[in-house]
C-alpha cells in the first residue's frame, strides 16, 4: 500500500514528506497549471530533489500524437531524471506510445483510465502503473470499485508486472474503498488528504488525554519524570 500526492505544490510536499509515509508524487498538465507559469523543469527537479530517489515521481506528458508524446517522454527523462515514471493517456495514440516507451525500458504510468477494458490493454502494452480515475468514473455512472477489483485480479491471474494506481478522490472515503477493492498505491490531493485525517474526535481525544494528564501531574512529562 503506498500513498502518492496528486499534486506540484513544492510547500505541500515538503510538509507531507516530513509528516507522513509518502511513496512519491504525481503531476499532471492540469495540476502543473494551478502553480502558475512555472519554470517546468526547474520545479520538477525541486520536486526531486524534496523526495528524493527512493520515492517514485510520476509526470504526465503534455502532447497529444504519438511522435509528440514520445519527445515529451524523452524531454522528462532527460530534464529530471531516468527514474521518472512517464503518465501516458490510456487511448489508442497512448497504447502506441505506451510500447515504444517499455521497448525502451522506460517507467510508464497508464492514466485518465476510466475502465478495466483501458486497464488491460494497457497491462498488454507494459504499463508499471494503471491509474483509474475513481470520483470520475462514480459520476460517469461506473462502478469504480468493480473495474479496479478486475484489473487488480487480472494482474495477479497472469502474472503481470503492473500495479493499479488510483487516482481522482473527494474523500478518504473512496480511497479506502480504492484500496479495498485491490488498488495497490493511490494518489490523493493533500487536501483531501488532510481533512482525511483532520477529524474532530481525534483533537477531542488527544485534548482530553492532555487535559486528564495535567490534572494529575501538573505540565511536566513523562520524559521529565526519568
Amino acid at each position: 500500500m503506498k500513498y502518492l500526492l496528486d499534486t506540484a505544490r513544492l510547500e505541500s510536499i515538503e510538509h507531507f514528506v516530513e509528516y507522513y509515509p509518502i511513496s512519491g508524487v504525481s503531476s499532471n498538465p492540469s495540476i502543473v497549471k494551478k502553480e502558475g507559469r512555472i519554470d517546468f523543469f526547474s520545479h520538477m527537479r525541486r520536486i526531486r530533489e524534496i523526495i528524493g530517489r527512493e520515492r517514485m515521481f510520476h509526470v504526465q506528458v503534455s502532447a497529444q500524437d504519438f511522435e509528440g508524446m514520445l519527445r515529451d517522454a524523452d524531454a522528462i527523462l532527460e530534464g529530471i531524471d531516468s527514474e521518472v515514471y512517464v503518465k501516458i493517456p490510456a487511448n489508442e495514440t497512448g497504447f502506441k506510445a505506451m510500447k515504444s516507451l517499455k521497448g525502451q525500458g522506460v517507467h510508464v504510468t497508464a492514466t485518465a483510465v476510466y475502465s478495466a477494458a483501458q486497464g488491460l490493454l494497457a497491462m498488454e502494452c507494459g504499463a508499471d502503473y494503471l491509474a483509474p480515475y475513481f470520483n470520475r468514473m462514480e459520476n460517469l455512472g461506473t462502478d469504480p470499485e468493480e473495474e479496479i477489483r478486475l484489473m487488480a485480479a487480472m494482474a495477479k491471474r497472469d502474472g503481470y508486472p503492473t500495479r493499479v494506481l488510483a487516482a481522482s478522490f473527494k474523500n478518504m472515503g473512496q480511497v479506502n474503498r480504492a484500496l479495498r477493492a485491490g488498488a495497490e498505491a493511490v494518489t490523493i490531493d493533500p487536501e483531501v488528504f488532510a481533512k482525511g485525517v483532520a477529524l474532530a474526535a481525534v483533537k477531542e481525544a488527544v485534548d482530553t488525554f492532555d487535559q486528564d494528564w495535567n490534572s494529575n501531574f501538573g505540565a511536566i512529562t513523562i520524559a521529565d519524570m526519568k
